[in-house]
């Protein structure tokens, strides 16, 4: 089959979570799949970005780096990643605008079957990463995808990360993740990469029987 095509759609501020993103990208192309990076925009106005010191303009740079994710991504891809920063143990509302964008892909079914996965980052250890993470299942089941956890099943998940998803935590400072948070994020991705190929493979020769 052709290259399994995963998209990671993510919302970043101050690029702790978007260096996760690029770490599940590169995982999953090492995994030899074809990859989309697109950054969630901003739901509110300047006033309001005004408010925090350099959003504004780490928002354009952001911007200027990644395309803004659309539907029709979503469905181009065999397998899709959500990326988040915890808003009191949640999901920002920049993703979640994203995700409810996907309601006519999901009328039509269109995104039944394929692969979906999470990941996150928070400033403080207990800021709410695996709630974030565990909450982005919901909408990944009601879109109808089969949901590709880390778990256990690499070492690296015993130094870092969460069995729910790659993640971080950057101490009130916007810290990078660390090495043995990325080395998670590669796994996620080429794990990702791996089931989107088996899903796809078994719906080919579905559809071909």
């Amino acid at each position: 089959m052709s290259k399994p095509k995963v998209l990671i759609a993510f919302y970043s501020r101050s690029g702790v979570t978007e260096a996760l993103a690029t770490a599940i990208a590169d995982g999953a192309r090492a995994g030899g799949a074809e990859v989309r990076l697109r950054r969630a925009r901003e739901v509110v106005g300047p006033e309001i970005m005004a408010q925090a010191p350099g959003w504004a303009e780490q928002a354009a740079a952001l911007n200027a780096k990644y395309e803004a994710p659309t539907p029709a991504d979503a469905e181009w891809a065999d397998a899709i990643v959500f990326g988040t920063p915890t808003r009191f143990g949640s999901v920002t509302s920049e993703l979640k605008a994203y995700i409810d964008s996907l309601g006519g892909l999901w009328a039509q079914g269109k995104l039944n079957g394929k692969a979906g996965s999470v990941f996150g980052s928070s400033s403080t250890t207990h800021g709410g990463n695996e709630s974030t993470l565990l909450s982005l299942y919901n909408p990944l089941a009601h879109l109808g995808l089969i949901i590709v956890p880390t778990g256990y099943a690499d070492a690296s998940l015993f130094k870092a990360g969460t069995p729910y998803g790659a993640s971080a935590v950057s101490g009130n400072a916007a810290t990078p993740p660390t090495a043995d948070d990325l080395e998670v994020a590669r796994f996620q991705g080429a794990r990702v990469a791996a089931v989107a190929t088996a899903l796809a493979t078994l719906q080919q020769a579905k559809a071909a029987a």
